[in-house]
């Protein structure tokens, strides 16, 4: 196992005020690399000259450093891998005159997260042997390795291909991992959507020539590996591009948060009618730059199955030919919508396709479905849907979770499901060994999901410091504190029933799709966040800024307020983040300092 600066979650001292080198303690804007002369961002000139991604990765493999140069880091991005550096240890290096603690990320796509036993197994073992003996399950449905040493990648990413995954396109400005609900379900409709999931995943990833080169074949297969690729020529995507796939009345995929969306529309018999296409939704923003800003999806009209291909492809040829290559915080496909309309952009896409899209039907989404606990799979086989703490697979004080699951797939041969809340499903389990599993987790100390308290099952978290080079302030360190502190508020207040979610990123940029929960947490320097309230529980609306820059210690207390008139107030089945949107941003303060007040008042008479 190679090590990794990575505390155990209970070791986070959340009363440490010391700033992390180069991040004072005000309120941090990230400045980002001004535009090259001929007007193209920094990275745009690095991929225009990378002769496909190649660049000098290859060289600077055999050479004995542990880190990439500033070009290989961007470029590496689209073979996914991220160069970090172990945060915690920074000063401590500074002031001894040494280097940095490097170490790579290395983010497996995984098509709407579905793994074989094999390649889960493989993964485990990877994991420990490679990197820092976790794995993670991110909100994407892939899986990262975390503290692989840059002289260990090219055969960590070997044995990755051999379980029939790749990293190809887990970064970069190409279209990433594209999800898809992963409840197991066998009717129709979900058979086909996973056909048609089937065929889109190689029509729009990149071409695989440099990966394969650099990582697996070790030279230059012809020359015609050096052509601009079809899809997205020799600059790629001006940013990332991020695609889900929903089925109507299921969003557990938070589809709207994406640059396209795919709604899965049903025939009267339950077969696939079609596609409601969605475009232009993002999370990613920064702070104190209002140009940035997150967004919801919107529906530019319905396509065929069978036409729906050429529409994605046309989608990402519109954001390839027309996104900002000047400012990367203004390169997402929102950005571009919100310049030139919604109407220019359907135009555009029509103009490609050579069709007109039909009206797109209102879509119905009740709230959204974690897949957590025991289901029916079929007549004789089961699913098991198992809460990860912020998607992290260890074994810990907190359980042996790692150890079950290895032992529990070897043994029982599930599939293996990544979900878009950082959880895992096994699938496929014969129905009289439901009690077998269940004995091992508890043997284990895994926790079943009905054992589990609503404020921790409905958590979510980033993994922030020390290893993210983003993060502002702690996110998957200080959520089991922060989730321990809300239980027992909600406990107090009698709400330890309601399901409510908790999203918590150490930066603006939205990983856990913060913008969309009934309470979002957003770092904004360390130990500070901006507090938001008022998202649906289906993921159809952004919520609002309620408290900016909150000390970490004080979110409990400044959540009591709205969460104590709530419980005062809710009608029959009505969720936080709907009350909150009901009652709105000023009302709702008011409310809050009325009934401080009036607590006050009683406590002192």
């Amino acid at each position: 196992m190679r090590p990794l600066g990575r505390s155990a979650p209970g070791a986070w001292d959340s009363s440490r005020s010391h700033a992390l080198p180069g991040l004072g303690t005000e309120r941090v804007t990230t400045a980002g690399p001004a535009p090259t002369p001929d007007g193209l961002s920094k990275v745009e000139r690095i991929k225009r000259t990378s002769a496909q991604l190649r660049g000098t990765i290859a060289q600077e493999l055999a050479q004995e450093t542990d880190q990439f140069s500033e070009t290989s880091v961007q470029l590496n991005k689209f073979h996914g891998i991220y160069q970090q550096d172990d945060r915690d240890r920074r000063q401590a290096a500074r002031a001894s005159g040494q280097a940095k603690a490097y170490s790579m990320m290395i983010r497996v796509r995984i098509p709407g997260g579905v793994v074989s036993p094999d390649a889960y197994l493989a993964h485990d073992q990877l994991a420990r042997e490679y990197g820092n003996g976790t794995l993670r399950v991110t909100t994407r449905q892939d899986f990262q390795l975390h503290g692989v040493l840059k002289g260990d990648l090219r055969p960590a990413i070997r044995a990755i291909n051999a379980t029939l995954l790749t990293t190809l396109g887990g970064c970069g400005d190409v279209e990433r991992n594209i999800m898809i609900c992963p409840a197991p379900a066998q009717d129709r409709l979900r058979q086909e959507v996973t056909a048609v999931l089937a065929k889109l995943v190689p029509a729009l990833a990149p071409s695989a020539g440099a990966y394969h080169e650099i990582w697996l074949d070790g030279e230059l297969a012809s020359s015609s590996a050096l052509a601009a690729d079809p899809l997205y020529g020799d600059s790629y995507l001006p940013r990332k591009f991020k695609t889900a796939v929903a089925l109507e009345g299921d969003n557990c995929v938070d589809v709207y948060a994406n640059d396209l969306g795919l709604v899965a529309v049903p025939t009267d018999d339950r077969g696939l009618a079609g596609f409601v296409v969605l475009v232009g939704g993002g999370m990613g923003r920064t702070h104190n730059r209002p140009e940035t800003f997150a967004a919801l999806a919107t529906p530019i009209g319905l396509t065929s199955p069978d036409r729906v291909l050429e529409v994605c492809r046309a989608v990402i040829m519109v954001q390839r030919d027309h996104g900002d290559r000047s400012n990367r915080r203004q390169a997402r496909l929102k950005y571009l919508i919100a310049a030139r309309g919604l109407d220019w952009f359907r135009d555009e896409v029509e103009t490609r396709v050579g069709f007109q899209f039909a009206p797109a039907p209102a879509l119905a989404w009740p709230a959204i479905d974690d897949h957590l606990g025991w289901h029916q799979q079929g007549d004789r086989s089961a699913f098991l849907g198992l809460h990860i703490d912020n998607g992290r697979i260890e074994d810990s004080d907190q359980g042996q979770l790692g150890t079950a699951l290895r032992r529990l797939v070897a043994t029982l041969r599930p599939g293996v499901r990544l979900t878009p809340q950082q959880n895992l499903i096994l699938t496929g389990i014969e129905t009289h060994r439901r009690a077998e599993v269940d004995q091992l987790l508890a043997d284990h100390g895994v926790a079943l999901a009905e054992e589990l308290h609503s404020a921790r099952r409905n958590a979510m978290a980033c993994p922030a410091l020390p290893t993210c080079g983003l993060a502002l302030a702690e996110a998957e360190r200080a959520m089991p504190e922060l989730v321990g502190r809300l239980s027992r508020l909600m406990d107090e207040l009698d709400l330890g029933r309601e399901q409510i979610s908790y999203r918590m990123t150490g930066c603006p940029n939205g990983c856990t799709r913060p913008y969309l929960g009934d309470v979002g947490l957003v770092g904004t320097t360390l130990g500070k966040y901006d507090l938001l309230l008022g998202g649906d529980s289906s993921g159809t609306r952004l919520n609002w800024a309620y408290a900016q820059n909150v000390p970490f210690i004080e979110i409990v207390e400044v959540l009591r307020g709205p969460l104590r008139l709530y419980a005062a107030a809710r009608r029959p089945g009505e969720r936080f983040g709907e009350w909150c949107h009901e009652v709105g941003p000023e009302r709702l303060a008011a409310l809050v300092a009325a009934d401080a007040n009036h607590v006050t008042r009683s406590q002192d008479g």
